[in-house]
């Protein structure tokens, strides 16, 4: 099967269809691909029960749609796929799904994008010719578990974040969680509140605030520099936790907004996991040295034993494993080779949406900004 059109987006999360709704508002034709068999199949198979927006609503918000008034400041997940329902239905964002894209290139002669993708349900391979390509797949599109020494040694059970769904299962469990960003302290924190004896790895220097802090530090950005933004943030984050070096969680050299914005690395928004670790009821441990069955060796030289590992350790992206032309828009990471804000358009017509680390305004900010590109390139306006 050989289908033509003028976009087509690879992915259905956020980015995807906010980027097909920017184009229907415009009258510009696009087929939107999804190897799921749902859009945002992260939010709604992936997330964990207690999971909220990290962010106030009004940073969280797809383009043309605001939330409702009566919604939450943090708005929780269920409520958030309520959302992302409404503005699919709204927009008319009807994405082919069960669609694994296996290759994009771009024909040089044609000057065109020739996309193949697997329909799963068929066992077919399809083809799908279009003038612009928009990369949707993001920068969460594949789970990611490090190579630890002995893992597939250990005799409990190991997930990743994107399985875990709540703590029941774990209940009177010994449960190691891997990884230190938001993920990992809510997992850690959920874990104790149903039961679990938990401990979390803690390997790198984090900035830990409240989701009020992060808010303030938002809104003052608009007016006043970066620099001065972190320290009053970290003046007050101090006050609040107190230095936190002696249970294990050190603070980075540079504030946590310099740190967003250079390096995409978010802080942690305490929910109450701090609170717990001061309390020795949430383990703080160092690296994972070596893995022998059910027993842990950390760095430190501590050696436990636990029933349970759940890696919070981040996604990475998939691009480089079907995008063959790319132009030099992406590194080897599947990642943007430019930063912010220069980083959604490439050659040929190509673009990517929700790469920038900026969430989900950064996905809106890419979605209209792509749009608006592909629309004066056509309508010529």
């Amino acid at each position: 099967m050989k289908q033509e059109t003028v976009v087509v987006i690879v992915g259905a999360g956020p980015a995807g269809i906010a980027t097909s709704a920017c184009l229907n508002l415009l009258s510009i034709p696009n087929i939107v691909l999804e190897r799921e068999d749902c859009y945002a199949s992260l939010w709604q198979k992936k997330a964990y029960d207690r999971l909220k927006l990290h962010l106030a609503k009004n940073f969280c918000q797809l383009p043309h749609m605001p939330f409702p008034l009566s919604a939450p400041t943090f708005v929780p997940k269920n409520m958030f796929v309520q959302y992302l329902q409404n503005y699919v239905y709204h927009y008319n964002v009807d994405p082919l799904y069960q669609r694994s894209v296996e290759s994009a290139w771009y024909d040089r002669i044609e000057q065109k994008w020739v996309v193949t993708a697997k329909n799963r349900v068929l066992g077919l391979v399809e083809e799908y010719v279009c003038e612009f390509l928009v990369v949707a797949t993001g920068e969460n599109s594949e789970g990611f578990i490090p190579n630890v020494y002995g893992l597939d040694t250990f005799k409990g059970l190991v997930i990743h974040s994107s399985e875990y769904e709540n703590g029941k299962k774990f209940r009177n469990k010994d449960v190691l969680v891997v990884g230190a960003g938001n993920s990992g302290m809510e997992i850690a924190y959920d874990l104790y509140n149903w039961g679990a004896q938990t401990s979390i790895v803690v390997r790198s220097p984090v900035h830990v605030l409240t989701k009020e802090l992060v808010q303030l530090g938002m809104y003052l950005l608009k007016y006043i520099p970066c620099t001065f933004v972190d320290k009053m943030v970290l003046m007050l984050s101090k006050i609040l936790y107190g230095d936190l070096g002696g249970y294990g969680i050190q603070r980075p050299f540079k504030g946590p907004f310099w740190l967003k914005q250079e390096t995409g690395r978010s802080p942690v928004i305490d929910v109450g996991t701090v609170s717990k670790i001061k309390t020795r009821d949430i383990k703080v441990m160092t690296a994972i040295k070596e893995i022998e069955g059910d027993h842990i060796k950390f760095t430190d030289g501590q050696e436990r034993q636990f029933d349970a590992i759940v890696f919070a350790t981040g996604f990475r992206s998939t691009v480089q494993k079907w995008l063959k032309d790319d132009g030099g828009l992406f590194n080897e990471n599947g990642m943007p080779k430019h930063k912010s804000p220069n980083h959604w358009k490439g050659e040929n017509g190509l673009y990517c949406v929700g790469f920038a680390s900026a969430g989900l305004f950064g996905i809106s900010n890419d979605a209209k900004n792509i749009a608006n590109d592909i629309s004066q390139i056509v309508h010529g306006n």
